[in-house]
């Protein structure tokens, strides 16, 4: 018991000090949560509210069956037990077809993983949404596991400047259309996330996204598995080391918005209009 107390009250000073020290949030500020559902995003939940922030919940319905069902209820049961504010989101709605629509229409076309698409369509529906309902931050579930497996991910593309955006804080420069994105648990393991979201008996789906499989991503996964968590902190921080190196080419880089939705881009056409304009049928 006394062990369990420990992790607890370690996972949530780490959790702190990670927003004190790179200065991600305030109280003052609107906050929306990304979750999913899942361990990660149901903590960040969790803490965030205990803390005292001005937090609510931003659920994404991808219509993936039963699996996306049991997501939105563990949201909801958390929510209504700690008395979140939670705001719904079906994909449907948006694009009048359900992501494996979308992720199949897509793939006919071009050779992309899964992970991809679906990552492309949820980071701008998240950027989209949260700044109609006047968040000034998004806070994502991302963890050491996953920041570590990015960062070998680019190294094997060949390209760390794939990373020049990432950090505890993303986003290099300011636009009132773009809202930054923030990762507590950015030093905290995957293992302890878990171990903490059981001994507080959260309300969380443990199982993988059904649509997750073949990726990049997955691969480096099952590479660093046994690798400690001393060594993925080592990655983390080296790569924090060069990473105002990487970021320094992106400081006079200008915003523009996107000619088909209007939303944040780097390029004329943004990441998703270009997936979704390769003519997918509804």
């Amino acid at each position: 018991m006394k062990r369990k107390m420990n992790n607890l009250t370690s996972l949530e000073n780490k959790f702190k000090k990670t927003i004190k020290d790179y200065k991600l949030l305030n109280k003052k500020e609107k906050i929306i949560v990304a979750a999913s559902g899942g361990k990660d995003s149901s903590v960040v939940l969790y803490l965030l509210k205990k803390l005292g922030y001005n937090v609510s919940a931003l659920y994404i319905n991808l219509r993936l069956g039963g699996y996306s069902e049991r997501c939105y209820n563990s949201v909801k049961e958390l929510c209504d037990k700690e008395g979140i504010k939670m705001h719904v989101l079906d994909i449907n709605d948006e694009f009048g077809m359900r992501m494996c629509n979308i992720r199949v229409g897509v793939q006919e076309k071009i050779k992309v993983s899964n992970c991809m698409v679906c990552g492309i369509v949820k980071k701008w529906l998240l950027n989209k949404h949260s700044r109609k309902l006047g968040a000034e931050k998004i806070v994502t579930g991302h963890h050491l596991n996953d920041e570590s497996e990015t960062i070998i991910m680019n190294f094997l593309q060949g390209n760390l400047m794939l990373g020049a955006n990432s950090g505890p804080r993303t986003g290099i420069v300011k636009d009132s259309r773009f809202i930054p994105r923030i990762k507590p648990l950015y030093f905290i393991s995957e293992e302890k996330i878990r171990e903490y979201s059981k001994i507080k008996k959260l309300p969380v789906v443990y199982e993988k996204c059904p649509c997750a499989v073949s990726s990049l991503r997955l691969k480096t996964r099952a590479f660093l598995k046994n690798v400690d968590e001393k060594t993925k902190e080592n990655i983390i921080g080296n790569f924090l080391k060069i990473l105002p190196r990487l970021s320094e080419k992106f400081k006079d880089e200008k915003i523009i918005y996107c000619e088909l939705c209007g939303e944040p881009s780097r390029n004329k056409i943004c990441k998703k209009c270009s997936l979704l304009s390769l003519k997918i049928e509804k």
